[in-house]
């Protein structure tokens, strides 16, 4: 399954994309779990004090915010399936 990373996430990471090892019929928190193992320092960026994807960070799963359109950390994926993490941009 890959990640793609956005902004300070790709810069803590040091890469834009990230592949993470899943089975399939793996589900989102699955994937989450998978790229926080793999990358621990996004800990901090992403997840609240209670461990839930910090309100700041949005997510995307095909184009879709999982968490307002499906199941949140249940959503099955298929493989191909793209997941995106975006921190807060501004700009002007």
């Amino acid at each position: 399954m890959q990640w793609k990373l956005f902004a300070n996430l790709a810069e803590t990471t040091g890469t834009r994309e990230i592949e993470v090892d899943v089975d399939a019929g793996a589900t989102f928190g699955d994937a989450l779990d998978a790229l926080l193992d793999a990358h621990p320092e996004l800990r901090e960026e992403v997840l609240d004090d209670e461990g839930d994807i910090a309100d700041h960070i949005r997510v995307l799963h095909n184009g879709d915010n999982p968490f307002v359109e499906k199941a949140g950390y249940e959503t099955e994926l298929d493989a191909g399936d793209e997941l995106a993490l975006f921190p807060p941009v501004s700009g002007g």
